[in-house]
């Protein structure tokens, strides 16, 4: 079996919509999150943010896009692009700062869409009118990337994650009113999930028909909370035997429709205490396709429980 049957592969769904390859250009804004004013922000969360290998928030929206798409131009010869709205919560500024910083990046040369990540809570009617404005104005698409992670609220309030399951389907709600694309990110071996929860995450997922699903791997950056209980031996992380269970569990119960943007999270060595079970990437992605190959799997292939499924045992 070919790795591209075992999932539906967010590199092949861009390909197909925008009959090229398509690559994201991470944009760091000089914002923060509400997490973080209203306490220590979740517990996962390093001081700054997902922005690992992101260019300086000093520097414009344009030179950012300039200066990665120059790198990305060279290194794997594209021509279109995707400005992507990455570190920390960025609808969570005034409206007019945010349809300015999404203005200057629309209006840049090969931007095919925008992608905006951001929080649950931080979803509202007069922040889509903006980007509804954008859209056809610009003539980009737009996409909502929103940090779920888990639909178990038991361990969103152990992460300290400053939301519920409510207010992600109330943000989903809200987003699909405008017919935006919304990606969804999840981590599948939080500290007191199990397998049954990140089931139950891809069915929540599949009955609100997500069209993309991010898929992290829980890394564990330094001077985090999160690092402190992991030294303290406070909590535990699963092993990668269970996380592989637990991946290929989810992409079985996951609609065969959703697109995958990726497996595993990828974090600098250097800015974490664990990562990945001390194992590349690419080595994680082969023991998944031999999980998928032992149980001869594929993604969507336990998804029968949706549209009144007890029904057709009349």
């Amino acid at each position: 079996m070919e790795t591209q049957s075992y999932y539906n592969k967010y590199s092949e769904y861009l390909k197909k919509k925008y009959g090229t390859k398509v690559y994201k250009l991470p944009i760091n804004l000089p914002i923060t999150c509400p997490n973080r004013i209203n306490g220590g922000g979740c517990t996962f969360c390093a001081e700054v943010g997902t922005g690992f290998e992101s260019l300086s928030n000093q520097k414009t929206v344009t030179q950012q896009l300039n200066e990665n798409k120059t790198f990305i131009s060279k290194k794997y010869k594209a021509e279109k692009f995707i400005a992507y709205f990455q570190n920390y919560t960025n609808t969570f500024m005034p409206l007019s700062d945010f349809q300015n910083y999404m203005k200057e990046a629309a209006s840049q040369r090969d931007i095919v869409e925008i992608s905006i990540s951001t929080r649950p809570d931080c979803i509202r009617k007069d922040y889509m009118e903006v980007l509804k404005q954008i859209k056809e104005t610009y003539s980009v698409e737009i996409t909502l990337e929103l940090g779920l992670q888990t639909v178990n609220y038991h361990t969103l309030d152990d992460i300290q994650r400053g939301h519920g399951l409510a207010e992600y389907l109330d943000a989903v709600r809200c987003i699909q009113m405008y017919d935006f694309t919304i990606c969804t990110h999840v981590i599948l071996n939080l500290p007191g999930d199990t397998r049954r929860d990140a089931i139950e995450t891809a069915k929540i997922l599949s009955a609100l028909r997500i069209p993309i699903v991010k898929i992290h791997s829980l890394y564990i950056a330094k001077n985090t909370l999160l690092c402190n209980a992991y030294e303290n031996g406070t909590i535990a992380v699963c092993s990668k035997e269970e996380y592989l269970q637990r991946l290929a569990d989810f992409l079985e119960y996951l609609s065969p429709d959703i697109v995958v943007e990726r497996l595993f999270s990828r974090v600098p060595e250097e800015d974490a205490v664990f990562s990945n079970w001390g194992t590349s990437w690419w080595k994680l992605q082969e023991e998944f396709e031999q999980e998928m190959q032992r149980r001869n799997s594929r993604q969507g292939i336990r998804c029968s429980y949706l549209n009144g499924a007890a029904l057709q045992k009349l």
